[in-house]
């Protein structure tokens, strides 16, 4: 099977298709009563995470129950940080938790040497997934945009108001900037060793792109990612990119235009009617069905995707959420969402 005949890459490469292929952001996890079996037996999250016969099975669960045109490797954007030499832990109901890096002889002390061997397992999870997954399913890799996990980094863990970034950022631009020269140089080697190990697709996940004003947005989103793909071309010149700045409004454009990305996913909150004048005559656009409407099932869910499929599927295109599955959707609804694009 050619790589060609894969729905995801064609969509990628600017075809069209009557039924668009789809894949969903976090599609394996915790909704998944098979997930949770298995994150029950690995322990711990990150023991999960390193595991790479049992990331690879959660990896995989998804595709066995829906068949999405596309897998995306389970791991975690933090584990580059952690990689890095910063410590990380995910206590239990809290989410992530860091060891705060707030100056720059702290950022300067990450070190990169060691970190492929430190990921190697989640590279060995990659080739069983490749190895084991249906002809026409795409493998997608995936890393954190510099910017969203300085953000983890900086704050300790997630953050209502960046308070602590933000004033690094804004207030020692030369400093901050060390962090995110080694984020860019950490995150490039991250997505080109999955491509390496089996990964046709990356998406740089910029989940917390819309905290960052128009002022500051080139320097802190664009740039760093544009970077990135040079980077990942350099070692792999066909690479395959999708960027997700989530939350970016009318700096869409932009974004699609000057990093260099194949493919840009849009959040729930851009129409996408928007999405097709602005950003489909530019390459594939990826979205954006609100995952709380996949929550809600039903009539809503059904007009949902009617419409976000009648306004982008005349050009390329990739179904897909606003953002990731939440652990409350339930699982009839996600077969539900399948029957309606398969019959698109």
């Amino acid at each position: 099977m050619s790589k060609s005949d894969k729905p995801i890459l064609r969509a990628l490469h600017g075809e069209s298709s009557r039924r668009p292929p789809f894949w969903l952001m976090r599609q394996a996890g915790r909704y998944l009563p098979e997930y949770r079996a298995l994150r029950q037996k690995a322990g711990g999250f990150l023991d999960l995470c390193y595991a790479p016969e049992l990331a690879a099975e959660v990896t995989l669960q998804p595709i066995r129950r829906f068949g999405m045109d596309a897998a995306i490797l389970f791991a975690d954007i933090l584990l580059v940080p952690q990689a890095m030499g910063q410590k990380l832990w995910f206590a239990e109901g809290e989410g992530p938790r860091l060891e705060p890096i707030r100056t720059r002889v702290e950022a300067e002390s990450l070190n990169l040497d060691g970190m492929a061997g430190r990921l190697a397992p989640v590279y060995q999870a990659a080739s069983l997934v490749a190895a084991a997954l249906p002809e026409k399913t795409a493998l997608i890799g995936f890393a954190g945009a510099p910017w969203t996990v300085a953000t983890y980094m900086v704050e300790g863990g997630s953050s209502r108001d960046y308070a602590n970034v933000k004033e690094w950022a804004f207030g020692d631009p030369a400093g901050f900037g060390v962090l995110i020269d080694r984020l860019v140089e950490a995150t490039a080697a991250h997505l080109s060793a999955q491509l390496d190990a089996g990964a046709e697709v990356v998406q740089i996940f910029d989940t917390w792109a819309s905290a960052v004003g128009p002022e500051h947005f080139d320097r802190l989103v664009i740039e760093p990612t544009r970077r990135i793909v040079e980077r990942v071309r350099r070692n792999h010149n066909d690479a395959l990119v999708i960027g997700f700045p989530r939350g970016i409004g009318e700096l869409y454009p932009r974004y699609f235009a000057e990093t260099g990305v194949d493919g840009i996913g849009i959040d729930a909150g851009m129409a996408p009617s928007l999405a097709a004048r602005n950003l489909q005559p530019h390459g594939t656009v990826q979205g954006n069905l609100d995952p709380r409407v996949l929550v809600a099932g039903g009539e809503a869910m059904e007009k949902a995707v009617a419409a976000i499929l009648a306004a982008l599927s005349n050009g390329p295109f990739i179904f897909n959420l606003g953002h990731g599955v939440v652990p409350e959707t339930p699982v009839d609804h996600v077969v539900r969402l399948t029957e309606l694009l398969r019959t698109a």
